[in-house]
């Protein structure tokens, strides 16, 4: 189902997924084969990903050669700029400062107390995913921090109506780093994507150059495995 609307999201609920990378071409071929994606281009310069006809993603070209090639996650928020004073106040960081993004919202680039870095998005007239939660689309995210009772007070303070609210239903979960990755993995906010069959995504993903870097374990929220694209961008896949 098509959730378009700016109500859908409440602030705190991920509402959009976006990668930089250094070769769109090479990022639109591995997406596209892998999740049925098209592609079309938008004024700001990046590339919006379409699933059957609606907003799932973007990619965009990675200038700096310095910055990672990384999916990051952006979170909704009704007032970037006091969203950004809570952070701070709240010990996590602001990478950079609430920006319009063309006429499609603001966006603001900002870390959690242990460097765990995401996005916030003051929507204008993009509220954020067309579809997701469904083959193909955004799942889940996953915050691998190494002291968790601080991220658990740190989101739960800043996002508590999107996850502890009247009705919340959450797609965003938090967990020791060491539960998947090696002790010295910095903290990191994983973007989970649907699949059908797992064992099959996980094929075309070697196929289309890319590699499993944590192979199928179990969740509470679903089997995940690790991997990364023929770029070097991890994600994981998600099979419910």
């Amino acid at each position: 189902m098509a959730e378009n609307g700016a109500s859908e999201y409440t602030e705190g609920t991920p509402c959009w997924v976006d990668a930089q990378l250094p070769d769109l071409e090479a990022g639109k071929r591995f997406y596209g084969e892998l999740f049925g994606w098209t592609f079309e281009d938008q004024p700001t310069g990046t590339v919006r990903a379409l699933k059957d006809g609606e907003p799932v993603a973007s990619l965009a070209h990675k200038t700096d050669g310095r910055l990672p090639t990384v999916w990051t996650v952006s979170f909704a928020t009704a007032d970037a700029e006091a969203l950004c004073r809570r952070i701070l106040a709240a010990g996590g960081q602001v990478v950079a400062s609430p920006a319009p993004f063309g006429d499609l919202g603001r966006t603001a680039l900002v870390t959690d107390p242990e460097g765990a870095v995401f996005s916030l998005w003051q929507p204008g007239t993009a509220a954020g995913f067309g579809r997701r939660h469904e083959p193909g689309t955004f799942a889940w995210v996953q915050l691998y921090a190494r002291d968790t009772e601080t991220a658990n007070t740190f989101y739960g303070d800043l996002f508590h109506e999107a996850l502890f609210g009247e009705g919340a239903d959450p797609d965003f979960g938090r967990a020791p780093v060491s539960e998947v990755f090696a002790p010295e993995m910095p903290p990191h906010l994983l973007v989970h994507f649907a699949v059908r069959d797992l064992t099959a995504a996980l094929g075309e993903v070697t196929r289309l150059g890319g590699r499993t870097q944590v192979p199928p374990f179990g969740t509470s929220y679903g089997t995940a495995a690790v991997v990364t694209d023929n770029q070097g961008a991890s994600f994981a896949l998600l099979h419910r």
